[in-house]
């Protein structure tokens, strides 16, 4: 089993910055590429970010300067750091890994539970 937990959301001004956190945890051989969604009121889930075990990094256009996808390999953790927020970004973020439990498994798409994240002054 395993099993992703998030945090770091919250409310926030304009122009203000938040980090968000995803932990990794269980039966875990291998954590291929993490990444971070995020799904606003009436729309659907979007990508925003993703990290390859490597450490290559993609960010959507949207977030490109003001958000940074990062990874702690020895911790099981991957980060978004979020800057200079706009209301825009108000929306649930998901964290998302995929995962190989054992050394004979298929990667396996793991999601956490979702975190708000509020932009409003």
């Amino acid at each position: 089993q395993v099993q992703l937990v998030e945090s770091g959301g919250g409310l926030v001004q304009p122009g203000g910055s938040l980090r968000l956190s995803c932990v990794v945890s269980g039966s875990i051989f291998e954590i291929n590429a993490m990444d971070w969604y995020r799904q606003a009121p009436g729309k659907e889930r979007e990508l925003v970010a993703s990290i390859s075990s490597g450490g290559t990094t993609w960010h959507a256009n949207s977030v490109k300067g003001r958000f940074t996808i990062s990874r702690d390999n020895g911790k099981n953790t991957v980060y978004l750091q979020m800057d200079n927020l706009k209301p825009e970004d108000t929306a649930v973020y998901y964290c998302n890994a995929r995962v190989r439990p054992t050394w004979f498994s298929a990667p396996v798409d793991y999601w956490g539970q979702g975190t708000q994240v509020t932009v409003s002054s």
